[in-house]
């Protein structure tokens, strides 16, 4: 049996790369997707079409999860679609590094709002919407824990959603409401097409990687449904390293 069958789920930024691979993943098992985008409709309408293909349900809703209007509208939509809401992924990040001289405030205000802020209003919405109970999946990274150079805002993005998983597991836990972390390793997706075509640092990140290669979206996905299942009934408030052994 499918491992979601008849649940309803929420994922973030999912119009591409690891999202829209735990989006399609999350149909094949019986979920009922809202794929969110912020501004990648034609990416969105893709995710979409490939679930319904497959024979599943899915729909596409616009929202900046940085912004809580819009938020609100995701979690509306949500509910007039399929009625009601049990898994939440977030995904919605952005990835940009810096050196220290080059850091300034609309940098870090748009890594922290869209990494951090973004993932407490679609969590904030969620649970208002998780009837007696629901599993939350947030997308980490393992810079979060080894950070490389000329990525410390994104990284402190990443540790924040660290604590906030373990925080939230214990506020959450009387509501039945489960919440955990996974953290990619390199992954190859459209978000790091510049790292991936620089072969200096694919061979760094490989080279740092047990496994011998590269993640791929639906590395990510497998564990996000673990995560999102029933499976994982008695785990909260962890941390998955999904890296092929990386701990770069």
């Amino acid at each position: 049996m499918p491992r979601l069958k008849d649940k309803v789920a929420v994922v973030t930024g999912a119009s591409k790369g690891i999202g829209a691979g735990i989006a399609e993943r999350f149909g094949a098992e019986g979920a009922k997707v809202v794929v969110n985008y912020s501004s990648d409709r034609a990416g969105a309408d893709r995710v979409v079409n490939k679930i319904k293909q497959a024979g599943g349900e899915a729909v596409a809703v616009q929202a900046d999860v940085s912004k809580k209007q819009d938020i609100d509208r995701l979690f509306a939509e949500t509910k007039k679609a399929f009625g009601k809401l049990d898994i939440l992924v977030n995904n919605a990040g952005v990835y940009e590094f810096k050196s220290l001289e080059e850091i300034d405030e609309p940098h870090f205000r748009r890594i922290f709002d869209i990494n951090v802020l973004g993932l407490l209003n679609a969590t904030q919405s969620a649970v208002k919407q998780m009837n007696g109970s629901g599993a939350i999946v947030n997308v980490s990274s393992v810079a979060g824990t080894t950070p490389p150079p000329n990525a410390s805002v994104y990284s402190a993005t990443k540790g924040a959603v660290d604590v906030i998983t373990r925080s939230l597991a214990q506020e959450l836990g009387a509501r039945k409401i489960r919440i955990n972390a996974l953290s990619p390793g390199f992954t190859l997706t459209e978000g790091v097409d510049v790292a991936a075509a620089d072969p200096a640092f694919r061979e760094y990140a490989i080279s740092r990687t047990p496994l011998g290669r590269a993640g791929v979206p639906e590395d990510i996905a497998k564990t996000a449904v673990f995560l999102a299942s029933d499976d994982s009934g008695w785990i909260t408030g962890e941390n998955i390293l999904v890296g092929g052994g990386a701990r770069m």
